[in-house]
C-alpha cells in the first residue's frame, strides 16, 4: 500500500499493549506502523517516520540479551516517545541510571504534572492526572541534557524529556495508551501533533481511494475470486475490491449447513441484490454435515469444516477459467505476529478461512486489509455500504 507521508513508528520491544500504541494513534487519524525492535538502523530510516515510539516490555535493561537500539536514533533528530521500558532504554543509552524501585508500581497512580507544554498541553485539572503505571525500575539519575516534567509519589521522575538542537526524546513511565489513563489519548495526540507535526489525513475514506488505485494496478484486467464466509473480513475484503475491479470480482460462498439462522439469505440479499457482485453460492449442507457426524471436539471441527471448505471452493474456482488472484482477509494483527518481538507463541485455534487453500491453485494473493486493525475494517465495512449483519 501506498506510504502515508505522515506516520509514526512504533518499535515493539515485547509489550502486550504494543498494539493499543498504534491504535491510539490511528485513532489520532495518524498512520502508525509497528516494526520489531530488532529492526536496523537503516530499515528504520528508510521508513521516512515523523516520529517514532519505544513500547514497553518485560525485560529489564541490565538483563542479558535485553533488547535494545542502536544509539545512532537519538541524533537524527526525530521525535521519540519513550514508554514505561522504552524510558528506562533510553535513560540507559544515553548515561542516565536505571535502578530496582524499592516500590514496585503497578495500576493507577496520581501524576503531578511539572511542565504543562507540549506533551501534557491541555491535561490534568491543577496539573493532577490519573496513570497506570507497570514497572519494577525506576530512573535513579536522568541522562545529561534530560529533565523532569512529572512525577508521581513513588517516581520523582514520571516523565521526563530533552527538546534541544541535537535531541527531542520525550519519556513516560506510565501506559498512556490504555483506558487506565483517562487522558493518555491527549498525550498521544500532543505528540504525533504539537511535536511530530503531523496531520490527521489517516481516515478510511482515504484508505478507500489508495486501496482502489493500488488494487487496479496489482490486477490490470485480469480475473479474481474470493472465498465469503460472511464474516466481516471477508466481507469487507470482497466489497473493497470490488469497488476497485468491479465484474472481474466473482465470490464464492459455501453453506456448511451450520450457519446462523438467515445467514445465506442475508448474504445474498448483501451482495448479490444490493453491492451486485458475481456471487456463486455451494450448497455443502450433506458433506459437511456428514462429515461432522459424532465430532465433539472444537478444535476438530474446526479442522473438518476448513477442509471441506477448501474442496469445495478448490472445486468451484477451476470452474472459473483465466482467474489469476485471490482476494484474503488478512489484518494488520496476523502481519505483526508474524515479525513481533518475543510474540505469541501458542496456538489459541485455527481458523477455517482461505489461508489453507492447496499451493496448486497457484494464486496470487490480493491482500487489501492487510494494514488494518479490526476496528478500522469495521469502520471501513461501514464506508463502503455494508450493513451492520
Amino acid at each position: 500500500m501506498e506510504l502515508w507521508h505522515d506516520r509514526i513508528l512504533v518499535l515493539d520491544f515485547g509489550s502486550q499493549y504494543t498494539q493499543l500504541i498504534a491504535r491510539r494513534i490511528r485513532e489520532a487519524q495518524v498512520y502508525s506502523q509497528i516494526f520489531p525492535c530488532t529492526a536496523s538502523l537503516a530499515t528504520i530510516l528508510a521508513y521516512r517516520p515523523k516520529g517514532i515510539v519505544l513500547s514497553g516490555g518485560p525485560s529489564s535493561v541490565y538483563e542479558k540479551k535485553a533488547p535494545s537500539i542502536a544509539k545512532e536514533l537519538f541524533d537524527q533528530h526525530i521525535p521519540i516517545l519513550g514508554i514505561c521500558y522504552g524510558m528506562q532504554l533510553v535513560t540507559h543509552l544515553s548515561g542516565g541510571e536505571v535502578a530496582k524501585s524499592a516500590h514496585r508500581e503497578y495500576g493507577r497512580a496520581e501524576l503531578t504534572i511539572d511542565d504543562a507544554s507540549d506533551l501534557f498541553k491541555g491535561v490534568g485539572v491543577k496539573q493532577l492526572t490519573t496513570v497506570w503505571m507497570s514497572h519494577g525500575d525506576r530512573i535513579e539519575r536522568m541522562p545529561p541534557g534530560f529533565r523532569s516534567i512529572a512525577h508521581t509519589s513513588n517516581s520523582p521522575v514520571a516523565a521526563m524529556k530533552r527538546d534541544d538542537a541535537k535531541r527531542r526524546v520525550y519519556c513516560l513511565q506510565f501506559h498512556p495508551e490504555v483506558a487506565h489513563t483517562p487522558e493518555g489519548t491527549n498525550i498521544l495526540r500532543n505528540f504525533v501533533y504539537e511535536i511530530c507535526g503531523c496531520k490527521p489525513t489517516w481516515t478510511m475514506q482515504s484508505y478507500v481511494d489508495t486501496a482502489v488505485k493500488q488494487i487496479r494496478e496489482q490486477v490490470g484486467k485480469e480475473r479474481v475470486i474470493c472465498a465469503l464466509s460472511g464474516g466481516v473480513d471477508s466481507s469487507v475484503a470482497a466489497a473493497l475490491t470490488h469497488r476497485a475491479i468491479g465484474d472481474q470480482l466473482t465470490c464464492i460462498f459455501v453453506d456448511n449447513g451450520v450457519l446462523r439462522a438467515g445467514e445465506r439469505e442475508q448474504v445474498q440479499k448483501t451482495f448479490a441484490s444490493q453491492l451486485h457482485l458475481n456471487l456463486r453460492v455451494l450448497d455443502g449442507t450433506k458433506p459437511f454435515l456428514t462429515a461432522l457426524k459424532s465430532v465433539t471436539d472444537p478444535e476438530r471441527k474446526r479442522k473438518i469444516i476448513g477442509r471441506q471448505f477448501i474442496k469445495h471452493f478448490d472445486a468451484e474456482s477451476k470452474k472459473l477459467k483465466g482467474t489469476k488472484f485471490l482476494v484474503q482477509g488478512t489484518l494488520y494483527p496476523d502481519v505483526i505476529e508474524s515479525v513481533s518481538f518475543k510474540g505469541p507463541s501458542a496456538t489459541i485455534k485455527t481458523h477455517h478461512n482461505v489461508g489453507g487453500l492447496p499451493a496448486r491453485m497457484k494464486l496470487k494473493l490480493i491482500e487489501p486489509l492487510r494494514e488494518l486493525f479490526k476496528d478500522e475494517v469495521r469502520v471501513l465495512g461501514h464506508e463502503l455500504g455494508l450493513p451492520d449483519e
